[in-house]
């Protein structure tokens, strides 16, 4: 991208560019099988977070539709592991069907976060058994004895000759499936497709759906609980016969970025489902950051394996930190992790921020410098990490008042927006962008039960909205004077301009 020189002016902050970015978007769309109609196909978290925001804030159902399409067909494809939870990296084709096996960290962090935040919104079943495998797979597979998460399981594994064999762990032959499931068999493949449908090659099918049970269930005169019951068992059944094989190899690194898109998962599955584990793995995580990849220097380092941590850190590192950490303020309420996100992005701005390119660069000025510097920008199966930054100071710049922050955001989206051709490549800068809508609210709730009342907000989806809590006398600058003992008060607001306070909770619902 080639930045325009532009005024500093809030006249590029404004919501009336997204419309025209959006009609020009929709026309990749595979309006079958969801996502972009091209093979292969990448899933795009990012992608689909800003779509279901924008099409929830502007009454888009169309938008909203295609969102549930993509992850509808995403979770009955192949790419989703119906079996044990987990995401390969990308589907070979179409349909979802035939994945990249290898199952990375980061896809599954994301998707677990776009997945809670499609279960807020429509409270669908099948996206709280995707949350729920999947995290059950990365708890079972990818934690290390620090309580980091391991990088990702290989596409490879041994075939029954003893030769590394692509997917070799996941696909079945009809033959096995018909011993494993035996009489329930074809009612089994109607479900998963044992036919043309889902045959994949040398005679091996890839478990895919292209029906909703409740169809199936009234095809077959079942009582949709019974067949949920049966689909279940075949999966276990599936599963303890799979552990039998010989597994994919582990890539057993800890990244700091990736551990922080994992943690964040965590925290996003526990504002959605209240599962008191999934807070708890989060906070063990964000404990095995701090202790083993903060260095006392104020630096992050990257990498941590074998109880060693080197290189020291990325951009990308910095900014998910900041953003984890952001999180689990937003459900424990403890200001620490507010302080160590602003402190982080403190030693961004000594380390990386360049007032030139108004741009944080990927490597820290204490690294070797490269031969040109680079200020990622554009997002991609991962965010940005410079839209991560410029999303992280809006927060911050609310819950610490700071003008400084806020500026630097606006001057990041002021290069960027103008600029912006082709809108899945800058989805999360739009995301960034969508704070500055009419609709961006802030929530203050100060007195004894405020944890109470801040998991009832997290329960639902409410992009649009910042959340602030105190159970007590807070010392955050957005929360200034506002505990009051023995009262239970709710502060909303509006560009940190804020109502009188109210203590009736129907009418902070209404208000947001």
């Amino acid at each position: 991208m080639n930045f325009s020189n532009i005024e500093n002016t809030s006249d590029y902050l404004n919501q009336n560019c997204i419309e025209p970015l959006i009609e020009k978007w929709q026309k990749s769309f595979d309006l079958d099988f969801g996502g972009m109609a091209r093979a292969p196909k990448f899933m795009m978290p990012n992608n689909y977070k800003f779509l279901m925001r924008y099409g929830h804030q502007k009454n888009r159902n169309d938008i909203l539709d295609f969102v549930n399409l993509t992850l509808t067909k995403m979770a009955f494809g192949g790419l989703f592991d119906t079996v044990d939870g987990g995401f390969s990296r990308y589907s070979v084709d179409l349909k979802w069907h035939v994945p990249h096996f290898e199952k990375m960290l980061y896809d599954n962090g994301q998707l677990v976060s776009l997945y809670t935040d499609a279960y807020k919104l429509t409270k669908n079943p099948l996206y709280k058994e995707v949350i729920e495998k999947t995290l059950q797979f990365i708890s079972r597979e990818l934690v290390n004895d620090s309580n980091g998460f391991y990088c990702a399981l290989d596409a490879d594994s041994l075939n029954n000759e003893g030769h590394l064999e692509e997917g070799a762990f996941y696909v079945w032959n009809k033959s096995d499936l018909e011993k494993i499931i035996k009489e329930d068999f074809p009612l089994f493949s109607q479900i998963f497709n044992i036919n043309e449908f889902g045959y994949w090659e040398n005679n091996n099918y890839v478990l895919i759906q292209n029906q909703e049970l409740e169809t199936i269930a009234k095809t077959n005169n079942l009582e949709l609980s019974e067949l949920e019951t049966k689909k279940r068992n075949w999966e276990k059944l599936l599963f303890n016969e799979r552990e039998k094989r010989s597994k994919p190899r582990l890539d057993d690194k800890s990244l700091t970025s990736w551990n922080a898109i994992m943690l964040k998962g965590y925290i996003d599955a526990y504002k959605a489902l209240g599962n008191e584990n999934y807070l708890k793995i989060a906070l063990k995580n964000a404990h095995f950051i701090i202790d083993k990849l903060w260095m006392p220097e104020g630096n992050l380092l990257h990498n941590y394996k074998n109880g060693t941590a080197t290189i020291n850190g990325y951009l990308e590192d910095y900014c998910f930190v900041i953003e984890a950490f952001i999180s689990l303020y937003e459900v424990t309420i403890d200001e620490k992790w507010l302080h160590h996100s602003k402190q982080l992005t403190d030693y961004c701005f000594d380390h990386f921020y360049d007032e030139t390119e108004q741009f944080f660069s990927f490597t820290s000025k204490n690294d070797a410098p490269l031969i040109a510097t680079h200020y990622e920008t554009e997002d991609n199966v991962i965010p940005a990490s410079n839209s991560v930054m410029a999303n992280n100071l809006f927060q911050l710049s609310i819950y610490f008042q700071n003008q400084y922050y806020e500026s630097i955001c606006m001057k990041m989206l002021q290069k960027i927006i103008p600029n912006i051709d082709y809108p899945s490549a800058y989805s999360n800068w739009l995301n960034v962008l969508m704070n500055y809508s009419e609709q961006q609210k802030e929530l203050g709730i100060c007195g004894e039960n405020a944890k109470k009342y801040l998991s009832k907000i997290n329960r639902e989806y409410h992009p649009n909205l910042l959340l602030a809590g105190a159970n007590k006398i807070s010392g955050l600058p957005f929360l200034k004077d506002r505990f009051i003992e023995n009262e239970m008060l709710f502060y909303i607001c509006q560009n940190q301009t804020c109502q009188l306070p109210t203590s009736d909770f129907n009418v902070v619902i209404n208000s947001i």
